[in-house]
């Protein structure tokens, strides 16, 4: 059986949401580019909360392996301006 169901190359969505607070974007797009540098930042999707206190950002990234997306969510998730990442 295989390790996992999704097969590769494939357009993968993260959606990294944290505070909103300035050079929230920026840092993510630095990580996201560290593991998918063919991403364009031009389409990433971002969405305040009803409140305006966090910020959605939505990331369809070219994933090339398990281990890629593997490495982009943990180095994510371990960011101190991420809250979460789906």
């Amino acid at each position: 059986m295989a390790e996992t169901l999704l097969e590769f190359p494939c357009a993968f969505p993260l959606k990294i949401m944290g505070r909103t607070q300035d050079g929230f974007a920026q840092a993510v797009l630095e990580v996201v580019l560290r593991h998918a540098p063919d991403f364009d930042s031009a389409s990433m999707e971002m969405r305040a909360s009803r409140q305006g206190n966090y910020l959605s950002l939505t990331c369809v990234v070219n994933a090339t392996s398990r281990e890629q997306l593997d490495a982009l969510y943990r180095e994510l998730s371990a960011h101190p301006q991420v809250v979460m990442v789906l």
